[in-house]
């Protein structure tokens, strides 16, 4: 079912400041920057490391505030097959934060759900 790890994702204040200071203080490399209505998004990776990525999102509306307790977001997992995946978790009663799957910056396939604590966990589906 799950492949792997896929990223962190990680709540930021200001997207320039923090890509600047992933990229110069850590090595990281930008590999995509979008935007959707209500947020920005960028995914960075090490170039020895290029299939586990850190995901920085910066709400666009003044109303999303983030405590320093909650700053990471969700950790996300790749799958081959989400359908499949989605119906083998809700058999072990998971409950997903929607009934839709959501289409990614890429093209792919994602949907949300919490851990046993409450923790946001993602699966994706990417392009083929």
């Amino acid at each position: 079912m799950i492949r792997k790890m896929e990223h962190v994702s990680i709540m930021v204040r200001d997207m320039d400041q923090s890509i600047r200071f992933y990229s110069e203080i850590f090595g990281f490399n930008v590999r995509l920057r979008g935007s959707k209505s209500d947020r920005e998004m960028a995914f960075l990776y090490f170039e020895s490391q290029p299939d586990m990525e850190i995901e920085l999102i910066q709400e666009k509306t003044a109303a999303a505030e983030y405590s320093e307790m909650g700053i990471v977001n969700h950790l996300a997992f790749t799958v081959e097959n989400i359908d499949e995946t989605i119906q083998f978790l809700k058999e072990k009663e998971i409950i997903f934060t929607s009934d839709v799957v959501k289409p990614t910056l890429e093209g792919g396939r994602m949907i949300l759900f919490h851990g046993p604590s409450r923790e946001l966990l993602q699966l994706v589906e990417k392009v083929k």
